[in-house]
Order: C-alpha cells, then sequence, then structure tokens
C-alpha cells in the first residue's frame, strides 16, 4: 500500500491518534522543488503533519493550511491540505545546505530558526480560524505540540519524520498525532507520558518495516486500540489554467491592460507544483472586456 493515515482510538477512548507513512508524498515534494536535504526534511515534516491534521477535519469540505514564517536560511514553508488527505507544499529556499547538528542528523531547527507557526483553518464560515504561536524548537512536530496546548487546549503529543537516502532521494517519512480526551485518567496520563518520552525516532521503526499500526500498538502496549479508518493520502495539487485566470482577473482592468502593453505572452507560475501557464494577448484582451 502506498501512503496512507490510520485514525482510531486507543485506551477505552481515552486517546484519539492518527498515523501514517507519507514517504511518497515527500519523495514527490523534493522532485518537484528540487530541495536539499535539509529542506526535505523540513518539508517532509510539515507536508506529514498536514496530512494527519486534515484526517482530523470534520466536514469534506474544510480546508487547512500550515505556515511557518521564520529568521532562519529556509525563509519559510506553506503547507496545505484537505479533509481527504491531500497535501501540498513548498519552502521558500529550497537549495538551503547546513551541517548536520550535534548528532549528526540534518539540522531543521536551524534551517527554521525563529519564527512563528500559523494554522489556518477554512471550516465554511465567513472567516477563517486562525492560530498562531512562536516556534519553540524549530522541529516543527514540537512546535506543533506547543501550538495544540496553547492554540487548541489539547493535550497532544506530535512526532514527525523523514529519513533520506545516501543519494539524497526519501527513504522513509511519517508521522504520528496522539491526543488526550477531556475524561483521560490521570494513571493513563503518567503511563502514556512516560511512553512518549523513551519514544525515540518513528523513521526508525518505519524503516524496520513497522506500519503505522504496529508504531500505535507498541505505543500501547497493554491497551486496547481500534483503528476506525484507513485513509489513502497523496501529493495533489488542484492548480488549473482555469484558476489562475480567475487570479489573473483579479489584479483588475488597470493591471491587465499594463500587462498588455507589452503586446506578449504572460506566463504564470504555480508555487506548489512549479507548474506553467501561458496567456496570450488575446486572452489577455478578453479579460479586460470581461469576455
Amino acid at each position: 500500500m502506498s501512503d496512507y493515515i490510520i485514525r482510531g482510538m486507543a485506551a477505552d477512548g481515552q486517546v484519539r491518534f492518527f498515523a501514517g507513512t507519507t514517504k511518497e508524498i515527500v519523495e514527490t515534494a523534493r522532485s518537484i522543488h528540487n530541495t536539499s536535504p535539509v529542506a526535505t526534511a523540513a518539508l517532509g515534516r510539515l507536508l506529514t503533519a498536514g496530512a494527519l491534521m486534515g484526517a482530523a477535519c470534520k466536514n469534506d469540505s474544510d480546508l487547512l493550511t500550515l505556515q511557518i514564517q521564520c529568521s532562519g536560511p529556509i525563509g519559510g514553508l506553506t503547507v496545505t491540505a484537505d479533509a481527504h488527505c491531500n497535501v501540498k507544499g513548498y519552502v521558500n529556499n529550497p537549495e538551503v545546505i547546513l551541517h548536520a547538528n550535534d548528532k549528526g542528523k540534518l539540522d531543521v531547527a536551524k534551517a527554521l530558526d525563529m519564527g512563528v507557526l500559523s494554522v489556518i483553518k477554512d471550516i465554511g464560515l465567513k472567516e477563517p480560524y486562525i492560530g498562531q504561536t512562536q516556534l519553540v524548537s524549530g522541529e516543527i512536530a514540537e512546535d506543533l505540540t506547543y501550538y495544540f496546548a496553547t492554540s487548541e487546549q489539547i493535550p497532544t503529543s506530535v512526532a514527525l519524520g523523514v529519513l533520506m537516502e545516501k543519494n539524497n532521494t526519501v527513504k522513509q517519512a511519517g508521522g504520528f498525532i496522539i491526543q488526550l480526551m477531556p475524561f483521560a485518567s490521570e494513571e493513563l496520563i503518567s503511563d502514556l507520558e512516560k511512553r512518549l518520552g523513551e519514544f525515540t525516532s518513528i523513521t526508525a521503526l518505519l524503516d524496520q518495516g513497522m506500519e503505522p499500526l504496529d508504531i500505535v500498538k507498541q505505543i500501547f502496549e497493554g491497551y486496547n486500540v481500534e483503528v476506525t479508518d484507513t485513509i489513502p493520502t497523496k501529493w495533489h495539487c488542484n492548480c488549473s489554467k482555469e484558476r489562475f485566470s480567475q487570479a489573473v482577473i483579479s489584479l483588475g482592468k488597470k493591471e491587465i491592460a499594463n500587462l498588455l502593453a507589452d503586446n506578449k505572452p504572460i506566463e504564470v507560475n504555480c508555487q506548489f507544483c512549479n507548474s506553467s501557464y501561458t496567456f496570450s494577448p488575446e486572452e489577455l484582451e478578453n479579460m479586460l472586456l470581461g469576455k
């Protein structure tokens, strides 16, 4: 099976979880954006988070955007996801190169440095919900754990990982989100804190051949685990020439007239998938005339 996410409950409904493998999504992003290893790791973690959080959406039409604005050399990242766990994303500086950190790992924290994490949820209301928190470590999983605790008041543990091959392709990628329900017992909370504190690396377990369910069962050994859904997740960009034509129209007649002044085609690029769309002078003329 290719990339997928499982969601369910554990410990007699005291905990809900989302866990998945996202290797193909992250490799697709790496290939499209030609990202450096550290940029692949950063974007891959955020794409994985987007897919997992997409699985938590309540309505089919819900949309989610995760955005990091930061002072580090990576410049920032943007990921969008929908309720069907379709994700896409880009990084501002895909070519950033950094030395490994003192643990010999890709230094995502240094690539991001200080910044702000924004979670934007479009759930069909007049205005989208926007939650923002400061980056606490730049490791992304810890930053999202902090976001859930402060902005949504949900005790949460987030694990995200990307493991690279020596040729800089993606070997493994995945993650989980574990959230306590309001009625979770103190005994369970204490036990789970200890277990998660000893948890090392999700990509190491995936690389050993474990599936997301195996990892969840290992974390909750001795407790019951119930999977309610298995959801395919994939990279998907919904850009099209029609969508971009609407974006050009939204610039206004004055700006379109300026574009027409050279009497040359214009090219518009999608930041998410690098697709290009060309509009001829005739097409711009029709936009100007409202045709």
